[in-house]
């Protein structure tokens, strides 16, 4: 963890290993099963039903305690297994003019990390 305290922000990849074998989605669906939304093939998703049962998210990291991040922002559930850690490097993200995505997805998220309460 030597030098990590140096980053604003790293990607956490993790294993969702609370998801059975028999719900993971090979076809295309309505994101958070809303009808107004297209349906998409689980890879145009960022849904935890994935073949692969991988997720990623970007944190802002909070602290680093010895061999422990403290981060705002992680997508997962407590005790969920850490398959990777990688700092952020602006120069490794594309210009913000260059990201393109559908409508549906800026509604999906406009609320995601809202806290409750």
């Amino acid at each position: 963890m030597q030098g990590l305290k140096d980053f604003s922000h790293i990607e956490v990849l993790f294993h969702f290993n609370r998801i059975k074998e028999e719900v993971i989605v090979l076809g295309a669906r309505h994101p958070r099963e809303n009808p107004a939304w297209p349906k998409v093939g689980i890879f145009a998703q960022r849904g935890k039903v994935r073949p692969n049962r991988m997720g990623a998210t970007v944190c802002r990291v909070l602290a680093v305690e010895g061999l422990n991040i403290r981060v705002q922002g992680l997508d997962a559930f407590d005790g969920t297994p850490v398959l990777d850690v990688k700092p952020v490097l602006r120069e490794s993200l594309p210009a913000s003019n260059e990201i393109r995505q559908p409508q549906w997805s800026h509604e999906l998220m406009s609320d995601y990390f809202r806290l409750e309460g």
